[in-house]
């Protein structure tokens, strides 16, 4: 009688993300090396996107990784699918750029963001122009050189040509999304109105799409999956994604700033015409509702944060968000085990799914 297999090891998710991190080192020295004759800027423009780079949960790049393996559980050429998977991070690094730029974010991940960065290296130098107009204009140029960085490091990952031109396919509708789902965020806000299926329109393609389903569908790509395993992708993720960025609403008014390195109802402060608010004004009395809606994108203190929050909380919004995070996760875990995916797959996917919806930071 043959011995029984041995279980497969338990994933392990610090190696994978030390993984990544390696991927992008090595290819921003690249980078750096092609760049060196640009002079000091470019330096500049290199460690600005380390920075950006470094650390973080890497989500998006598990959810790729695990869509490889969720349609093809053979062994892949590891290190050729953790660049396809970095390309991922890349991708949200300069979204990240781009959203602080647009949101006037003075901070990101507890440190300053980008354009406020170059724009204090502007003010220090003393040179001519107008310094905060500086630094946006780096901080664009930048998250479009990490735009374009992302492109290449998934076409030249390593995997065979065929998978990868499918896979950008999906990177290709991917970036669509997310930067059409920008605009029509940004133009709520400035009407000053977003429904609840406004908003969430919002939330789906700015964000859902683009952290959970997309990425496993680039993952799939890159393992020749068929539309049946795409299909099974979605199902499992955009309930999923929607749930992440709800969290994320949620913290973005109740986070603490020690774990989100955002100030206290950043949200509120950007007027973020969310889920979370859109809520609010359908159920408070008038008074909260009119307190509410004047204060968005105003800078606001302590005091008048906390006041806010208890407008939100009093309406019940807070509640509600937190039921529908609940429905979506678990609409998406019957979906994901319903799915004929690889089980060692499924069991790692269910754990991201509680690491992306029940995250504090």
């Amino acid at each position: 009688m043959s011995p029984a297999p041995s279980p497969e090891p338990p994933w392990d998710a610090p190696a994978f993300r030390a993984g990544v991190q390696q991927a992008l080192d090595v290819f921003l020295d690249e980078q750096a090396v092609r760049l060196a004759p640009l002079g000091d800027d470019a330096v500049l423009l290199v460690e600005q996107a380390r920075r950006f780079v470094r650390g973080g949960k890497r989500l998006r790049a598990a959810f790729c990784w695990w869509g490889y393996h969720a349609v093809d559980a053979s062994p892949a050429d590891d290190a050729a699918l953790l660049r396809a998977c970095a390309a991922l991070e890349l991708l949200h690094a300069s979204a990240l750029l781009h959203d602080d730029v647009l949101d006037a974010s003075d901070t990101r991940r507890g440190a300053p963001s980008a354009h406020r960065l170059f724009e204090g290296r502007h003010r220090e130098a003393g040179w001519d122009g107008d310094a905060t107009a500086y630094g946006a204009a780096a901080a664009i140029l930048l998250g479009d050189l990490v735009l374009s960085w992302a492109d290449e490091l998934l076409r030249h990952c390593g995997l065979p040509a065929e998978r990868v031109a499918a896979a950008l396919d999906v990177y290709d509708l991917c970036r669509s999304e997310v930067i059409a789902g920008q605009f029509l965020d940004v133009s709520a806000q400035a009407r000053g109105h977003a429904d609840v299926d406004a908003a969430m329109t919002v939330l789906r393609f700015k964000s859902a799409k683009y952290s959970v389903e997309r990425p496993l569908h680039v993952g799939a790509a890159l393992a020749s999956a068929g539309p049946a395993a795409l299909a099974d992708l979605t199902r499992f993720g955009l309930p999923l994604g929607e749930a992440f960025q709800l969290r994320d609403d949620l913290l973005g008014v109740f986070g603490d700033p020690a774990v989100t390195g955002k100030p206290a109802g950043d949200d509120l402060v950007e007027g973020k015409r969310t889920v979370l608010v859109a809520l609010t004004l359908d159920g408070a009395p008038p008074a909260d509702r009119a307190r509410l809606d004047a204060a968005l994108g105003t800078a606001l203190d302590a005091a008048q944060v906390g006041e806010l929050r208890r407008i939100i909380t009093d309406a019940g919004a807070a509640t509600q968000v937190e039921e529908v995070i609940t429905a979506l996760s678990g609409r998406s875990l019957e979906a994901l085990a319903a799915a004929p995916f690889d089980d060692r797959a499924r069991t790692v996917l269910a754990e991201l799914a509680t690491a992306a919806t029940q995250r504090s930071g």
